[in-house]
């Protein structure tokens, strides 16, 4: 039996960093995003071999483990030996198949784009999948949480997990107690069309360790600094204001809400913006940009440009030569998903 899966990566468009601990904890955290075509895959099969086999066929890394329980430091394969594991201890009775996983991103790590949650994600779908678990989006996403933080120790926020397990437009809530509450948005198709229309998506190529930033703002938010909380409570309003722009239609509030919102997001920590993002910015409104922010943690990845779809190509051409690398997308309205080849 094979079995597959996909889940969509994201744009982060208003409120990140208020989904992540322990401010959303304290406060609560709200959080605008949208998923893309750009997805995490997985395929899962019997191992051709007695033990497991694991591939990330993107980044040419092979390993093969006993199938057995994970002992020691899981590696650079860390994301799919963790999903393993876990789901061997909760699911099946500590027994340990011989299975074959392979992955794939659109993106790469550090892209900003919430890859590596989204991953987690695609991978426990795989497994539900490949397993015969009955696991809902809550499930998967809580269950991709719980991995990430508690398991492998990794630092970070909720917003990529629900994202790639909902799909499309969502305006999330985030609670103390692992509460979460993921409120789809219907958006009419001409705002949707004009929206694509508008975004420019441009990578900086430089992928940055979001681990470091998200440290910096959970301190931050521990020692009481009053610049970098108070930076959160406006993010979190703003990812309001970005909802009802959505809904109403308003690009052009949909691209101020955007751009307070990365005025705000820079006083979080230091390290989330940099000269070379600070030029590239520059160089984005020189060239018909009216609003422009890095997705996820900051300090490189994916920007996020949005214009006037006239000045589009002007756009575009003026990055394309500034070093990194323009991505055609759209928006994906459905979450992660699997299915088994025969």
């Amino acid at each position: 039996m094979i079995v597959r899966a996909r889940a969509p990566l994201r744009l982060g468009l208003a409120g990140g960093g208020t989904d992540v601990s322990p401010f959303s904890d304290l406060h609560g955290g709200q959080v605008m995003n949208v998923t893309i075509d750009k997805f995490a895959y997985v395929t899962i099969d019997d191992s051709p071999s007695s033990d497991v086999e694991l591939y990330a066929t993107d980044a040419g890394v092979a390993e093969r483990i006993p199938a057995a329980p994970l002992q020691g430091d899981l590696g650079a394969l860390q994301l799919s030996k963790g999903v393993y594991s876990r789901i061997c201890r909760q699911f099946l009775q500590e027994h340990y198949p011989a299975i074959r996983v392979r992955t794939h991103s659109d993106a790469p790590p550090g892209s900003g784009l919430g890859s590596s949650s989204t991953m987690v994600v695609a991978l426990i779908t795989a497994f539900a999948e490949y397993f015969s678990l009955a696991l809902g989006e809550y499930d998967i996403a809580q269950l991709a949480c719980e991995v990430e933080r508690n398991d492998l120790g990794l630092s970070g926020g909720k917003q990529d997990q629900y994202a790639a397990a909902f799909g499309g437009f969502n305006f999330m809530e985030f609670y103390g107690g692992d509460r979460v509450i993921v409120n789809p948005l219907r958006i009419k198709d001409w705002v949707w069309a004009e929206l694509e229309a508008s975004l420019v998506l441009y990578f900086t190529g430089v992928s940055r360790e979001s681990a470091r930033i998200i440290d910096e703002q959970a301190r931050n938010v521990v020692e009481g600094n009053n610049q970098s909380v108070e930076a959160m409570f406006r993010l979190k309003e703003e990812a309001v204001q970005m909802k009802e722009a959505l809904l109403r239609g308003d690009i052009k509030r949909f691209a101020s809400v955007m751009q307070s919102g990365w005025e705000a997001k820079k006083q979080m920590a230091r390290s989330i913006s940099n000269p070379d993002i600070d030029a590239l910015e520059a160089l984005g409104f020189k060239h018909g940009a009216i609003a422009s922010k890095v997705s996820g943690a900051g300090g490189g990845g994916f920007m996020m440009f949005v214009c006037d779809p006239a000045d589009r190509m002007r756009l575009v051409q003026a990055l394309s030569g500034a070093g990194g690398r323009v991505y055609d997308s759209r928006f994906s309205a459905e979450g992660a998903i699997s299915w088994r080849v025969s």
